[in-house]
């Protein structure tokens, strides 16, 4: 399948037959879903039923995603038909065009070398819309395949009779000879290869989103045998299996901790940025990234039942769900196709009937030709993908990146935007916020004993309260007999005394007296802060803060978005707590706190059935299947690779500011993208009545082939130069 219309077709031969309930075609995927009466209709009239609408059933199924080769394949295969019709066919518009300043260009040899030219632009990048035209004729369904084959097959097919038969045609308007119109044939196919190049290249990045999320699972898994281990694949692991995953390592299967403490990176799952810590008796997700300590897992789920096969489910089911809106030229001609060709036929008739003479027959032939080259959707084919092309470099320009036509035009009706809170609102790095010492005590001093002995931990907030005494020029001192307890704290002995850092209940399990340290704690987590408490020598010496700060321009850009009369809510999974106290600041009224990724794209679903155009702007792979059952998924350049192929809109720099600059640009888009629908099918409507000669009779106006196609690339022209003018778009 190739277009929508392909879709509509095996779609309609699935649900005319007797006992299908329902047929849901994906183009993504190249699947069909049919639920049937297994009494009255069986799998194999199905396959019979697909075959005859011109498509194929592989007797085994396809993988999830098209192979990657496959997909380069088919835009290497574009991009060199590309060149090859770009290769012949701007010597082949000279000599046509040159008209008397390349006099060579009007001798035989000049003639037969536009032959020359033209001849393999339509055998060969052109063959495949003959071949799909024929297709179509054989279900009697015509779409853009039928007018390009028509148009170009007609202009070729006229100038060949011109060039071997020329006394066929009136001699008086062109001379000795009749023009050939070899260079209409040849631009048509050329115009529209550019498009359908355009588009593959937005196609492809669907499948990269999947892979992407398949690839974050391990190829092999530890399996624990008695008092050894064996390395085997991942889809061997059965339920049951205790498996061994090392630091560094990525959890091959959701399931539950027997032996071991470590912290794990499960932003895939939750976007929370601080790493979780994990022990005996607790879940583990396949996928998630182990960072230190060695896991012994006993399997709870595996296979398409893990919670990555599931977001990848998701991902899948929402891309290929998605409309092709970039399509419309198709669906359009698909009315538009039929009629041309009645008019065209009509018009030959009409003209050989009114003078059935060797000089009338030929004028009919002109006219039949006219119509058809006039009538060839050059402009229509370039409408979306040309406002496209210049929206999508602009925006580019601007630092959004955008996947394609269906994505700008869905963006530009976005009333509603979710927004993820780790590396969208925030920036997603943790950094040390506030030193609060005890009376006696001064922040120079808190800090270096807090970072002294957090100074060998790996964990996020170690790191964050290290790298802001190094900011604050604060020399670290020599430490002993260093402990660390998983999820609880640190402890070392710093010139002699005993310093510990961490959580309010593990000070006090070590006797420490806490006191209004544990309520100024408390306080802290509620304003979104990630609190450590430190005591030294036995006594409660302070608090030191770490935060994930918003993002530069923030409130900004939410204020931005007001005024374009789109909502704004957020949705984090990360604590309540920590998700309101940054919606208070940045001005958020909707707070979604500790949502899982499924439970993300179900509330995209909510917001979609209240009648809004849903943007979700996430950075993390556990963005990916709201990303995708969003309208518009957006993502930020700084976050994973995932969440940007998942991702209609990708805002490379500039973080969130960025995001109404986007929406901006899609509204733009969008106009040039309607004005220029508007602009092609005028100059059909008004084109096609001179090209009949239907006003011959009375005015004497009339077009022959040469001047048609003339007319058609001029609309062509029109068209390009009216989505040029989005190169001057400026971000609000």
């Amino acid at each position: 399948m190739s277009c929508a219309a392909c879709v509509r077709h095996v779609e309609r031969s699935l649900s005319e037959l007797d006992g299908v309930l329902q047929a849901e075609v994906n183009l993504v995927t190249a699947r069909a879903r049919v639920t049937f009466d297994p009494d009255r209709i069986q799998r194999a009239a199905l396959v019979e039923a697909v075959v005859e609408a011109g498509y194929e059933v592989p007797e085994k199924a396809p993988t999830l995603r098209p192979e990657a080769a496959e997909e380069d394949e088919e835009e290497r295969r574009l991009r060199r038909d590309l060149k090859l019709t770009a290769a012949l066919g701007v010597p082949l518009l000279v000599l046509a065009m040159s008209h008397g300043a390349i006099p060579w260009a009007e001798s035989d040899a000049g003639r037969w070398a536009q032959a020359l030219l033209a001849t393999p632009v339509l055998a060969g990048p052109g063959r495949a819309f003959f071949v799909r035209a024929w297709k179509g004729l054989r279900r009697r369904t015509a779409d853009m395949n039928t007018l390009v084959a028509l148009g170009t097959g007609a202009a070729w097919a006229a100038s060949t009779a011109a060039l071997v038969a020329p006394g066929l045609f009136p001699h008086g308007e062109h001379g000795h000879r009749p023009h050939l119109y070899y260079e209409a044939a040849a631009a048509i196919v050329g115009f529209v290869l550019l498009g359908k190049s355009l588009e593959a290249r937005a196609r492809k990045r669907l499948s990269d989103a999947v892979r992407g999320l398949i690839a974050l699972q391990p190829a092999t898994a530890h399996r624990r045998q008695g008092e050894g281990e064996q390395d085997i694949p991942v889809e061997a692991l059965q339920v049951g299996d205790t498996f061994l995953v090392r630091p560094g390592e990525r959890v091959p299967a959701d399931g539950m901790v027997l032996e071991g403490t470590s912290s794990l990176d499960e932003s895939l799952l939750t976007g929370e940025s601080m790493p979780v810590d994990r022990g005996p008796g607790d879940p583990v997700t396949g996928g998630t990234l182990n960072q230190s300590g060695a896991l012994l897992v006993r399997a709870a789920r595996t296979g398409q039942d893990t919670a990555l096969a599931r977001i990848v489910t998701a991902v899948e089911q929402a891309q290929g769900n998605k409309a092709p809106v970039a399509r419309l030229a198709d669906v359009l001609s698909a009315v538009f196709a039929p009629v041309v060709l009645a008019l065209a036929l009509l018009a030959g008739l009409s003209w050989a009937l009114l003078d059935p003479s060797p000089q009338g027959l030929s004028v009919a032939l002109e006219r039949f030709v006219s119509v058809l080259v006039i009538a060839c959707p050059c402009a229509l084919g370039l409408a979306t993908p040309a406002a496209v092309a210049v929206g999508t470099g602009r925006g580019a320009e601007l630092g959004i990146l955008v996947r394609g036509g269906a994505a700008l035009e869905a963006a530009s009706r976005v009333s509603s935007v979710l927004l993820d809170k780790t590396g969208t609102l925030t920036s997603g790095k943790p950094t040390l916020a506030l030193i609060l010492p005890a009376p006696g005590v001064s922040e120079d001093q808190l800090l270096a004993w807090v970072a002294s002995v957090e100074a060998p931990s790996e964990h996020p907030v170690a790191r964050a309260i290290v790298e802001g005494a190094s900011i604050r020029n604060i020399r670290l001192q020599k430490i002993h007999s260093f402990e660390a307890t998983a999820g609880s704290g640190v402890a070392a002995t710093v010139e002699g005394e005993q310093v510990l850092a961490g959580t309010a209940r593990w000070l006090q399990e070590r006797g420490v007296e806490v006191g209004e340290q544990e309520d100024e704690a408390a306080r802290l987590a509620a304003q979104g802060h990630t609190p450590v408490l430190v005591a030294r020598g036995g006594r409660a010496v302070g608090v030191v803060a770490v935060a994930d700060g918003e993002a530069p321009g923030a409130a900004g850009a939410i204020e931005a978005l007001r005024a374009l009369g789109v909502e704004v809510a957020m949705v984090t999974g990360d604590r309540e707590g920590t998700a309101r106290a940054v919606a208070a600041r940045l001005r958020i009224d909707r707070v979604f706190a500790e949502v899982r990724p499924e439970q993300k794209a179900a509330l995209v679903r909510q917001e979609q059935q209240r009648g809004h155009a849903v943007a979700m702007v996430g950075d993390g792979v556990n963005d990916a299947p709201a990303l995708a059952a969003a309208d518009v998924g957006v993502a930020m350049g700084t976050g994973s690779d995932i969440a940007a192929a998942s991702a209609d809109l990708t805002l490379l720099h500039g973080g969130i500011t960025r995001l109404p600059a986007a929406l901006a640009l899609a509204r733009a888009t969008l106009r040039t993208i309607r004005q220029n629908l508007f602009w092609a099918f005028l100059y059909n409507l008004l084109g096609i009545p001179i090209a009949a000669g239907l006003l011959a009779p009375w005015t004497g106006l009339q077009l022959s082939p040469v001047l048609a196609s003339a007319a058609m690339s001029l609309s062509s022209v029109s068209v390009l130069a009216n989505s040029l003018r989005l190169r001057r778009f400026r971000a609000p």
